[in-house]
């Protein structure tokens, strides 16, 4: 029997700020930096998530979710699904609340993420990216006990998730433009609810690989939408299979526009900001950098979200050894 879910409502920008004080001593406030490229690029600011304690943005959704979790429901221990970073997520909040946690993991993440999910305490059970998938959609897992916590569609991972809206606020008062990621959609939802709470004026836009664009077909058609053709690929943080609907309720007054970036430009993206920067994104935290280079956001200034840089270092440099840059 599947659960019966509150309906989507918008994330309030006082949820946000409750969410900011609650996990204040268990992330990083991470610094912005400037990409310096000169006059002839967009102005592009770096929200350096891969700092996170995790090396990914997703410890700021989980860590508010299992603060936010009643005394009964923690007790029971936490499970989620993930491919990675969104499990490190709760693991961390998980460990740090003294309470289990398992995660459904995609089969196909990185090592790196297996293995810190594993060094969090986490128990690992690996599924093919389908059966991932369609356990997110229905919320539920054979044999699998505890609270679920979604890792997207969960209104308190969502205002975890808008507390970094805040802060590129804060640090770039005169952004023009911000561009994130989208897997889910968390990311994005709830950073684009604080943005558009304080400063409406400014543009959100979303970014997905060729390979798995499902939110840019869903903004195209003007309803959630199956990419037909989905294909995994190095960037296994971002693209799903098809756009939730009640993620695209979530997104859709919210966020402004999505780009669509092709494999080569991530992988480009990936050796600029190692080699201008020192940065190591994996391909998710790329892909705004490669959307701000299009030129399909604008001058700027543009704040991209480098999301995470969990990436087995072994596939980092195949990949930007391969890029054209």
């Amino acid at each position: 029997m599947l659960p019966t879910l509150e309906p989507v409502r918008p994330i309030k920008l006082s949820e946000i700020c409750a969410a900011r004080g609650r996990i204040a001593k268990t992330i990083v406030r991470t610094p912005l930096i400037r990409l310096e490229l000169g006059p002839e690029f967009p102005d592009i600011r770096l929200k350096l998530e891969n700092l996170q304690p995790i090396n990914a943005y997703k410890l700021r959704g989980a860590a508010n979710a299992v603060a936010a979790l009643s005394e009964a429901d923690r007790k029971r221990g936490v499970w989620t699904i993930s491919a990675g970073n969104a499990g490190q997520g709760v693991a961390y909040a998980a460990r740090a609340a003294g309470v289990p946690c398992t995660v459904v993991v995609v089969e196909t993440a990185p090592k790196s993420k297996l293995e810190r999910m594993k060094a969090l305490g986490a128990t690992l059970i690996p599924v093919p990216y389908e059966v991932a998938w369609e356990a997110l959609d229905e919320r539920c897992f054979s044999g699998v006990d505890g609270t679920f916590i979604h890792p997207f569609d969960d209104d308190d991972f969502i205002a975890g998730h808008g507390t970094m809206g805040l802060e590129i606020l804060e640090d770039a008062p005169d952004v023009a433009a911000v561009i994130a990621s989208i897997g889910g959609g968390g990311l994005i939802a709830g950073v684009a609810s604080a943005i558009k709470a304080l400063r409406p004026e400014v543009k959100v836009f979303g970014v997905e690989p060729e390979t798995a664009a499902p939110a840019a077909l869903s903004f195209e058609k003007g309803s959630p939408q199956i990419f037909p053709n989905w294909k995994a690929s190095f960037v296994d943080g971002a693209g799903g299979q098809s756009m939730f609907p009640r993620m695209w309720e979530r997104m859709k007054p919210v966020v402004d526009g999505y780009i669509v970036v092709t494999l080569e430009e991530t992988k480009n993206a990936m050796r600029l900001l190692a080699e201008k920067t020192r940065v190591i994104a994996e391909g998710a935290g790329a892909l705004p950098v490669a959307a701000a280079l299009s030129g399909k956001a604008g001058k700027g200034p543009i704040v991209a979200i480098i999301s995470g840089g969990n990436i087995d270092l072994q596939k980092f440099c195949e990949l930007i050894s391969q890029s054209d840059y």
